[in-house]
Formats: structure tokens, C-alpha cells, sequence
């Protein structure tokens, strides 16, 4: 089982927080990882929970897709076939 506690792409690191790791990938793009870390009261705690950020990704996308014909937002792609190459090349 792999779990994701922190991220370290080859990109400006912009934002780490509680649950999500964001990379600037150019000017005008930003790649946002959610991580497995837990948090509580604001406090990220030393547990993680598999594939949690798996399925944080999954419910995001369903509500950005669910909503797109009522408000635009930031979603781009979550399939890896439509990636840039910078990210493609990145091994695990």
C-alpha cells in the first residue's frame, strides 16, 4: 500500500497545507496534489489515512463537474493522458 504523506515535485513549491501539496507548473497554471495526511483543529497529525487523498480528489471532481454549467472554476484535468509533459515525466 502506498500512501502519500508530502509530495516533492521538481516545480516552485507554492503551497503546502493540511491536506494539499500546490506546485506553480508556469504563470498561469498551478498543480494541486491532495496528500493522506489528517488533520484536526487545524493541527496535521502524524497518522495518515490511505487513499485518502484519492478520494478527496475524486469528490472534488464529481462537485466541479456536477457544477461547471452553473459557475466556471479552476479544474483543468485529472487524466493522465491530457497531463503537460513536464508532469508525465515525473517518475513515482
Amino acid at each position: 500500500m502506498n500512501v502519500v504523506s508530502e509530495t516533492n515535485l521538481p516545480f516552485k513549491l507554492k503551497s503546502r497545507g493540511k491536506v494539499r501539496d500546490i506546485y506553480e507548473l508556469d504563470n498561469d497554471k498551478l498543480v494541486m496534489i491532495a496528500t493522506d495526511r489528517i488533520s484536526a483543529f487545524d493541527v496535521v497529525l502524524p497518522s495518515l489515512i490511505p487513499y485518502k487523498g484519492q478520494v478527496l480528489t475524486g469528490l472534488s471532481v464529481f462537485w466541479f463537474k456536477k457544477m461547471e454549467a452553473i459557475i466556471a472554476n479552476h479544474l483543468i484535468t485529472v487524466d493522465f493522458e491530457n497531463f503537460p509533459v513536464e508532469l508525465k515525466n515525473i517518475k513515482n
